[in-house]
């Protein structure tokens, strides 16, 4: 399983491992539903930070990707000038 997935399945067991205890617990209904709502804004923005970095961990990927194609593209066009340039001069 890839390190994201970990993540979010922990991210996932905790909220839900939060939830169920809290819900157990001797509390009144009201404070008991604060609680879920406050556990679950701060799971949440937990899970959007996760999100915001896998977005910027990709990006970085594909611009690296994006890089070493142009690269190799440029390096491919000049290997064949070259071999042209040599075509003419031994012609």
């Amino acid at each position: 399983m890839s390190t994201n997935k970990t993540v979010i399945v922990v991210l996932a067991a905790t909220a839900i491992g939060t939830a169920l205890g809290i819900l157990f617990a001797p509390d009144k209904g009201c404070n008991t539903r604060k609680k879920i709502a406050k556990k679950s804004a701060q799971k949440s923005d937990e899970i959007k930070h996760k999100i915001d970095q896998l977005k910027d961990t990709l990006n970085d990927k594909y611009q690296t990707a994006i890089k070493k194609g142009e690269d190799l593209v440029d390096q491919a066009s000049n290997d064949i000038h070259n071999i042209k340039d040599m075509n003419k001069q031994v012609l």
